[in-house]
């Protein structure tokens, strides 16, 4: 049984497994196939709203019939045990509480069998945050099929978008895979492009590629679930492999000797709460060369934006900011705070 407290959240999330299988079976005896729906943070929550509406339509072919998620986390300054966004948009549909899973890890034998039990035809993932062991893929037999938001083979891993704004591309999207063991290695079922303009937050970029992923895996479904699918999904090519690591709390400092450029690159990524920065950077604008010159270190202001010096004669503007404890505010309204007082970056 998977881990779960206080007993409010064990009565929410842990199994019943005699629920499970009856609804494995289908609501008075319908030829639908299940489909079990993994993922956890809110853009994966998009992903099952877009799954459950569908399911719902009289010609469907399909039902949502188990979800699983992360298991609830302490959140907040109250350090309150709160279930995942998918739970608790589950919850919210009127989803059976028992057929919500939250194993600490797909490995768990009294997970495993719950999901037997259910007899998922198929499995999606959606950012769910577990690896799946090959117990857990031999279980559906149309397999698993992951939303990947990248252009595989381009970017595999824990973090796509932020590794790909990072790296300014003009151009990323989202593919459909197959799972296998190996990380995002799979065969490609669809995938669909996206362009990207420089002023795009990871945040946002994440949620317009899950959306765009719903709707390319709702396309795809009738393919998928009659097996054909498998047959046009093609190999990635692994001479084309980039990766895409999980950022690291180093990579939230900005060095000015770097050009402003790549700082805004990086400064895309933000998702603007709170940081260990002093100052917290939101939005930015890169320039080839400043307009208004100080001292080597000093900080300037022109039209509506902080002019931070970078390396190469470059200049970084700030558009937006952010103070320990405070909301986001305007470079302007932090200015005009300053009250003629002299700012000056850190080396």
């Amino acid at each position: 049984m998977a881990r779960c407290s206080p007993p409010l959240l064990r009565r929410l999330f842990c199994r019943a497994a005699k629920s499970a299988s009856a609804a494995g079976a289908g609501a008075g005896g319908t030829s639908k196939k299940n489909i079990v729906f993994l993922g956890s943070p809110q853009v994966a929550a998009s992903v099952l709203e877009t799954l459950l509406v569908a399911s719902e339509s009289p010609d469907s072919s399909f039902q949502v019939s188990a979800v699983v998620t992360q298991p609830p986390a302490a959140k907040n300054r109250g350090r309150k045990l709160m279930p995942s966004a998918v739970a608790q948009l589950a919850l919210d549909r009127g989803f059976p509480g028992d057929l919500i899973f939250t194993p600490e890890r797909a490995g768990e034998e009294a997970f495993l069998s719950d999901l037997k039990e259910v007899r998922p035809e198929l499995c999606i993932t959606a950012a769910y945050g577990n690896i799946l062991p090959q117990r857990f893929l031999d279980i559906p037999p149309y397999g698993t099929v992951n939303i990947h938001p990248s252009l595989l083979p381009l970017y595999r891993g824990a973090a796509p978008v932020q590794r790909a704004l990072q790296d300014g591309v003009e151009e990323t999207g989202v593919s459909l895979a197959y799972t296998v063991r190996a990380l995002d290695a799979g065969p490609v079922i669809a995938s669909e492009k996206f362009a990207v303009d420089e002023y795009i937050k990871a945040p946002e970029l994440l949620a317009i590629l899950f959306n765009l992923g719903s709707k390319l895996l709702l396309h795809e479904l009738p393919s998928i679930l009659d097996g054909t699918a498998k047959e046009k999904a093609k190999p990635q090519d692994d001479s084309k492999i980039t990766h895409a690591p999980k950022l690291n709390s180093d990579e939230s400092w900005l060095s000015f000797n770097q050009e402003a450029k790549l700082l805004h690159n990086k400064l895309v990524n933000q998702n603007g709460e709170p940081d260990v920065l002093e100052i917290k950077v939101i939005s930015t604008k890169a320039c080839a060369s400043c307009d208004k010159t100080g001292d080597g270190n000093e900080v300037l202001f022109s039209g509506n934006s902080l002019l931070i010096p970078c390396g190469g004669s470059s200049c970084l503007e700030v558009v937006e900011l952010q103070l320990p404890g405070k909301k986001v505010t305007t470079a302007r309204d932090f200015w005009n705070g300053l009250r003629g007082q002299r700012l000056l970056k850190s080396p």
